[in-house]
């Protein structure tokens, strides 16, 4: 009798170990294939964050604070930036308006054509002479750019230098909006 009480006393041990067993290897496999599902998970939201920083910067350029609405010519443009108007923005940016607005680490304008413009950022004194115009500095982070075109209202004597006699026209350049995000927020 004893032999067949330790005979079952075994099987039953052997039973324990092998669900342990078993048990142990599905909770392995498990934990593999939750660490592969969740491998790239930061490259994800890294292009994610990309994607929506492009995508913020053509909305930008069609917001109104920027856009030229139906002012040039009546139709309505897209990704068209009224340049004298986010030359009135600048200002009140400046002025301490806005902060925080865009939810952004950098936002800046450059002309990209005409080419001889240099880099010299926008003011009240050198507009429209100038190849920049930076609303929030950058620090450091990840610029994504979108091409815009840069339209404003311009005299028919400008070209020459000279102050306007009344002939006002549409000028429209190709320039850049970027903007700016840390990936690491």
């Amino acid at each position: 009798m004893q032999l067949k009480n330790k005979k079952a006393q075994m099987k039953i041990q052997q039973m324990a170990f092998m669900l342990i067993a078993v048990t142990l290897f599905f909770v392995l496999a498990g934990l593999f294939i939750v660490a592969l599902v969740f491998s790239g998970i930061r490259e994800n939201a890294e292009l994610l964050e990309e994607r929506n920083a492009l995508l913020l910067a053509s909305k930008l350029a069609d917001s109104p604070e920027f856009s030229c609405g139906g002012i040039f010519g009546g139709e309505v443009r897209t990704n068209c930036i009224d340049i004298d108007k986010a030359m009135a923005l600048k200002s009140r940016i400046s002025a301490g308006y806005y902060s925080g607005f865009w939810g952004i680490d950098g936002l800046e304008i450059r002309w990209v054509y005409p080419s001889d413009r240099g880099t010299r950022e926008c003011t009240s004194e050198n507009y429209p002479l100038c190849g920049r115009m930076t609303f929030v500095e950058a620090g450091s982070g990840t610029g994504i750019s979108n091409f815009v075109s840069l339209c404003r209202k311009a005299g028919a004597d400008e070209a020459l230098g000279e102050i306007s006699t009344g002939q006002i026209y549409d000028k429209c350049e190709l320039g850049n909006i970027i903007v700016t995000y840390n990936e690491n927020d």
